[in-house]
C-alpha cells in the first residue's frame, strides 16, 4: 500500500493533467496482455497491423512481468495539456542513473531482457544510446498507434477531469475520491492506494496532488519512488464508449432536428449543386431555397464556392455525419 498525507494546501493545489505520452507508454501492457484489457481490443486490433515488429520488440520489453513500466517515461506534466513533442523532450533530457534505476526496477527479480544488459554496466553511453532508442521508437509508436484516435481520447479525459472537478467542488476531497477507484481510500487527510507492490507513506508537504486520468491506466497507480511529488493516473470514466461503434443516423430525427425542407435539401446535396438545380430538383422557387441554404452554410452543414457563374453547394463532412452518410459517397 501507497500512501498520500495531503495537508489543507495540498488539496487547495490538487490539479488534472492529461499526457498523452503517459497513454501512449500505458497503452504498451495493453499490447502485452489484452487479455486484461477486453474494453481494448478493439483498439488493439486496429494498430497491430501498423507496428514494425524490431520497433514494437523494444517498447514490448519496457513492460515487466508485473505490468510496470519505467517512470522515466511518465514524466510529471508541466501543464493541463502538454503536447506528445513537449513530454518526449522531457523523457529525451532524463540522466542516465534515472534511466538505470527506473529500467531496472521494472525487473526486480531479475530475468532482464537481452536489450537492457548493457545497462548494468556503470557507463553512461550505453544507457544514453538505449534511451534514445526508446524516444525514437516511442515517437513512431505514438504516430501509428495513439495520434490518429488521440482526438477522441482527448475529448474522454477532459470530460472526466470536468466531472471530478465538480465532485471537488460539490462534496470536497471525501467525494472527488469516493467513486474514483475501488482501490482508493480518503480517511483522516490520507489517500490510501490498495493492493500495490510498494509499501510508502509520502507527506505531500505544500507540493499538492496531480490526478491524471487514463485511458489506458486499470488501477491507480503512483510514482513508484517515494521522493518523487504526489501524482496519480488513475482510470477515466467513459472509456466503454471510445471503441463503440458509431449508431447509423436515424433520417427520421434528422427531419426533426431540421424540419422537412432542410432535411431533404441535405440529403440532396451529396454531390455539389448550384441553387437553381436544387430549385428544380425540389419543385420550389430558388428563393426559397437560398434561404435554406444560408442556415445550413451558417451552421457549417454545407459548404459552397464558386464555379464560373454559379454558386454550388454540398455537404460538408458535419453534415455527412448528420444525414448518415460516408465521406466518400
Amino acid at each position: 500500500m501507497i500512501s498520500f498525507r495531503l495537508g489543507v494546501e495540498d488539496l487547495a493545489d490538487t490539479r488534472f493533467a492529461i499526457s498523452p505520452i503517459h497513454e501512449a507508454v500505458l497503452s504498451l501492457r495493453v499490447l502485452r496482455e489484452p487479455g486484461l484489457y477486453a474494453l481494448h481490443v478493439p483498439w488493439r486490433r486496429s494498430v497491430l497491423g501498423r507496428l514494425d515488429a524490431p520497433g514494437a520488440d523494444l517498447l514490448m520489453s519496457l513492460v515487466g512481468p508485473d505490468r510496470c513500466v519505467p517512470d522515466f517515461l511518465t514524466p510529471r506534466p508541466a501543464s493541463f495539456a502538454a503536447t506528445f513533442e513537449d513530454e518526449l523532450a522531457a523523457v529525451r533530457r532524463t540522466p542516465p542513473d534515472v534511466v538505470r534505476r527506473d529500467v531496472l526496477a521494472v525487473y526486480p527479480r531479475g530475468g532482464l531482457p537481452a536489450v537492457f544488459q548493457e545497462i548494468t554496466a556503470n557507463e553512461d553511453e550505453p544507457v544514453l544510446a538505449l534511451r534514445d532508442a526508446i524516444c525514437d521508437r516511442l515517437h513512431h509508436y505514438w504516430q501509428a498507434a495513439i495520434k490518429p484516435t488521440w482526438p477522441q481520447m482527448r475529448l474522454v479525459l477532459e470530460a472526466d477531469t470536468t466531472y471530478r472537478a465538480r465532485q471537488l467542488a460539490v462534496g470536497g476531497a471525501r467525494l472527488l475520491f469516493a467513486d474514483m477507484h475501488p482501490n482508493l481510500r480518503w480517511q483522516d487527510g490520507v489517500l490510501h492506494i490498495d493492493k500495490l507492490i510498494g509499501r510508502h507513506h509520502v507527506a505531500a508537504a505544500g507540493r499538492g496532488l496531480l490526478l491524471v486520468p487514463s485511458i489506458f491506466s486499470h488501477r491507480p497507480a503512483p510514482p513508484v519512488s517515494p521522493d518523487d511529488p504526489p501524482l496519480l493516473a488513475y482510470p477515466c470514466r467513459g472509456v466503454a464508449t471510445l471503441w463503440a461503434p458509431t449508431p447509423a443516423a436515424d433520417a427520421t430525427a434528422v427531419t426533426s432536428l431540421l424540419g422537412a425542407p432542410r432535411a431533404r435539401l441535405l440529403h440532396l446535396l451529396a454531390e455539389p449543386l448550384p441553387t437553381v438545380e436544387i430549385a428544380r430538383r425540389l419543385t420550389v422557387t430558388p428563393s426559397a431555397v437560398s434561404q435554406h441554404l444560408k442556415v445550413l452554410h451558417a451552421t457549417g452543414l454545407i459548404t459552397r464556392a464558386r464555379d464560373g457563374r454559379h454558386v454550388l453547394y454540398r455537404r460538408s463532412p458535419l453534415g455527412d455525419q448528420l444525414a448518415g452518410q460516408s465521406v466518400n459517397q
